[in-house]
């Protein structure tokens, strides 16, 4: 009986210093670990969880500079840490008297890649449903000034502060399954800028653009039902700010340069409502990073039959509402692949012309490059000189082409409504088009069928997207 009653306060002391020390540890969110990459010259923040009260210091090796801050009494804490031009690799050692070590990480530019079902399609592709040149991109892909994380697939009815997923070194056997689109994107980027990159890609197939909008940013659209959080059923995924909670608030605050955006199909049923919601989805993720007004790209949705879908529905005018939302908003552009969709394929293969597209965007209008270009014609004026409709365009400087081809996606209406295949020609100064059954026209389409193949193009080869003069019904 001595000899157990002298053994418990041993005991009992033994598990309160193992209490502690598990109370101690410090924990990062995932968006922290090995290999990361940290937005260059700015205030970038790192957070974590401690004991309540404890003092956390960080070491940046690229200063040998000592940041210290008080966790509160939930152990939340942050600080921000002043990055250097792009370089590395560098080490962060954060401490709370237990201590630990980031390793391998770089300073450059970071983007976050979100969407829907496009942006997820991996390099490897879907079954059955391949990527273009895909086997050679991922075999000549490992590069070390590219590192790649992926938010694992989530809902919440509440905003989450954490994810499951890991940086990544750019390697074959990463890139294969990571998102196409930002890869190829990350990839020009990086050639170009020649410095480290940083690809966040945090996406879910089939979903709406309203899961991906904060709380607080879908309060504005009245149309927006409010979701019962108490019954998250199985399709919550669907809600509002159900995405937004789980796979894009536990980013929030890190530094980044951008964001990248592949999505639309899922809301093609309403474009009018899409069109506002576009630019809004843009200004509440800025206004939740409170980093100002930074730079986001989109992709136009792809021309495709959705008839075998089942659906009667012609998403040309979701493509028109995605081309007017362009101007609603600073810092924002669309990338338009009017000739790269697929009749049957939702999923169209070519998605080195979408990265490469957003890449020429953010190239120029980020980063300030210049020398090529970054959009396709855009619509600039129309005149009516009887019969004929003379159309001229900005982004085409150096004219317009069709590649040989003839122009076969006009139509022109006159005042009864009714749209009959146009005549156009390529003239010195745009397009001039007409139709017999027109005597009188007064608006004019582009390629405005669910599924087309666009023939318009400047001369750098961007394609000219589908447009309307009308806004008709």
């Amino acid at each position: 009986m001595n000899k157990i009653k002298l053994r418990f306060p041993g005991l009992f002391l033994f598990f309160s210093l193992i209490s502690l020390f598990v109370q101690a540890e410090i924990k990062l969110p995932a968006i922290f670990g090995n290999h990361m990459v940290l937005q260059q010259q700015t205030d970038a923040a790192i957070w974590g969880k401690s004991a309540a009260g404890k003092t956390v210091r960080v070491n940046t090796s690229w200063n040998n500079k000592n940041y210290q801050v008080q966790s509160d009494q939930q152990g939340n804490w942050k600080v921000k840490v002043n990055t250097p031009r792009a370089g590395g690799p560098y080490e962060i050692t954060v401490s709370d008297g237990t201590t630990l070590k980031l390793e391998d990480v770089l300073i450059g530019e970071v983007w976050i890649c979100s969407g829907q079902s496009n942006m997820a399609m991996p390099m490897k592709g879907y079954h059955n449903q391949p990527v273009i040149g895909s086997n050679e991109a991922i075999a000549t892909s490992a590069n070390p000034d590219i590192r790649l994380i992926t938010v694992e697939r989530d809902k919440s009815p509440e905003p989450k502060d954490d994810f499951t997923g890991e940086w990544k070194e750019c390697l074959p056997e990463n890139v294969a399954n990571f998102s196409a689109t930002a890869y190829f994107f990350g990839k020009m980027i990086q050639q170009v800028l020649d410095v480290p990159v940083g690809l966040i890609h945090s996406s879910w197939g089939g979903t709406n653009i309203e899961p991906w909008i904060s709380e607080e940013g879908i309060k504005k659209y009245d149309w927006v039902p409010v979701p019962d959080k108490n019954n998250e059923g199985e399709y919550y995924y669907k809600n509002p700010s159900a995405l937004f909670n789980a796979m894009i608030h536990p980013v929030v605050g890190y530094g980044l340069r951008g964001a990248i955006w592949y999505q639309g199909e899922a809301n093609c049923y309403e474009p009018d409502r899409y069109q506002k919601l576009m630019p809004g989805l843009a200004e509440d993720w800025r206004a939740q990073w409170g980093i100002g007004d930074f730079p986001f790209f989109y992709v136009q949705i792809a021309p495709f039959d959705y008839s075998t879908l089942g659906s009667k529905v012609n998403s040309a005018f979701l493509r028109d509402a995605q081309r007017k939302a362009v101007d609603a908003t600073v810092n924002f552009g669309m990338a338009c692949i009017l000739d790269a969709g697929e009749k049957t394929g939702i999923h169209p293969a070519n998605k080195k012309v979408v990265g490469d597209r957003l890449s020429y965007l953010a190239l120029a209008k980020t980063y300030g490059k210049n020398g090529f270009a970054f959009s396709g014609p855009v619509l600039k004026e129309m005149i009516v000189e009887g019969s004929l409709v003379k159309l001229t365009f900005d982004h085409a400087a150096n004219g317009l082409t069709s590649f040989g081809k003839e122009l076969e996606n006009f139509e022109v209406a006159g005042g009864n409504k009714q749209f009959f295949p146009a005549k156009a020609y390529i003239t010195g100064k745009g397009i001039t088009l007409f139709s017999p059954e027109v005597e009188n026209p007064v608006a004019v389409r582009y390629a405005f069928k669910n599924f087309v193949v666009g023939d318009l193009f400047n001369t750098e080869g961007l394609p000219a997207s589908s447009f309307r003069t009308d806004d008709w019904k």
